[in-house]
């Protein structure tokens, strides 16, 4: 797998080559039974609340698109535990686990894939666009690249308000393909605008493969020549991540401009529920999965002796029964009343300017 320090993982087009760096060291957190324990459970939920949206979307209970995080979870988990509550984080359409992780409750997350009014976009946003103001999560958006632009502007507003935020921004190998990107990037690095860029580079851009998108595979390189601090990361390591994670927030900080950190990851699913996955060799997918970001961190504790059987049976049962009450809550939650239509659509009379 690849590491902060480059290399590849077989079955796969990336290309080995030195990363560019600048800024403060990536300083590890002491690992400990609680912690790790934690980053478990996280995974896990995401993981459960998942497969459980296969099944609902197999019977027809949620509609819609609905693109699945399953094989990815290390990166959404791991970065979080470098940013706390003052920070923004602006995600993709693929972003259940990025809210998730954020702390958004599974039942607000669950009752907006049913298009419910408890959902956490009151209904009207669906799989692709989750959104939560009050813990700073803004989207959830259905354009590739279009949340970049969003978290350049939120970095600004920062600054301008003499704020210690960063913001966050996730998207995919695809998205480094779009203009947004490259204009986000050269107007971060120009104005040291505290971005952290994640790019989750699973390889595939929908159905098309890295090298027959980009003439250069190795993007944190090219993420580099925009002059700011720039590796990659082994994306299926949930303590890789938070490693590289914490090093860059830490930098941010203390005032050294964007980062970009190039997560190597995978998807266990197709793109979406609609997508036959017919692009991608079987082989491939099998080999991917056996780095397993969740398997890999309980049988890691498991070898350490910091899990037992017993230990993750229970705590999967617990993921599982919280799913369950997410699921049973968003299938009581009531339905927008018709009249309703076009409130937060358009301005009421009382409410126009005189």
């Amino acid at each position: 797998m690849a590491t902060a320090h480059g290399g590849t993982s077989a079955g796969t087009s990336q290309t080995k080559r030195p990363r560019r760096t600048r800024g403060a060291a990536m300083p590890s957190p002491t690992p400990t039974a609680a912690h790790d324990l934690d980053l478990l459970r996280q995974m896990l939920l995401i993981r459960r609340f998942e497969e459980r949206c296969v099944e609902l979307y197999s019977a027809a209970a949620i509609r819609g698109f609905v693109h699945l995080y399953i094989g990815e979870e290390a990166v959404a988990v791991g970065v979080h535990q470098a940013l706390d509550e003052r920070d923004a984080v602006v995600s993709t359409y693929r972003e259940h686990g990025h809210a998730l992780a954020r702390g958004v409750p599974p039942e607000a997350v669950m009752a907006e894939m049913h298009g419910k009014t408890t959902g956490c976009s009151h209904g009207r946003g669906g799989s692709m666009h989750l959104f939560d103001a009050g813990r700073r999560f803004y989207g959830g958006n259905a354009i590739v690249g279009g949340g970049l632009p969003l978290a350049a502007g939120l970095a600004l507003a920062g600054r301008m308000r003499d704020e210690s935020r960063v913001t966050c921004c996730f998207f995919g190998d695809g998205a480094f393909a779009e203009g947004e990107f490259h204009e986000t990037a050269n107007l971060a690095a120009l104005w040291e605008l505290p971005v952290l860029f994640v790019c989750e580079n699973n390889l595939y851009a929908m159905g098309t493969a890295l090298a027959r998108e980009h003439a250069q595979t190795d993007l944190s390189l090219r993420a580099a020549s925009y002059g700011m601090a720039a590796w990659a990361v082994d994306g299926m390591d949930v303590h890789a991540v938070e490693k590289a994670a914490r090093g860059a927030v830490e930098s941010m900080r203390a005032g050294n401009g964007p980062h970009f950190l190039e997560m190597r990851t995978y998807r266990f699913r197709a793109h979406s529920m609609y997508d036959p996955d017919r692009y991608r060799p079987k082989d491939e997918i099998e080999e991917w999965k056996r780095h397993d970001p969740v398997t890999g961190l309980a049988d890691r504790m498991t070898a350490s002796g910091l899990l037992d059987a017993a230990a993750l049976e229970a705590l999967n049962h617990e993921v599982t029964e919280e799913i369950d009450r997410a699921v049973l809550t968003a299938e009581q939650a009531p339905e927008e009343p018709a009249e309703d239509l076009l409130l937060h659509v358009t301005g009421r009379h009382e409410e126009a300017p005189s």
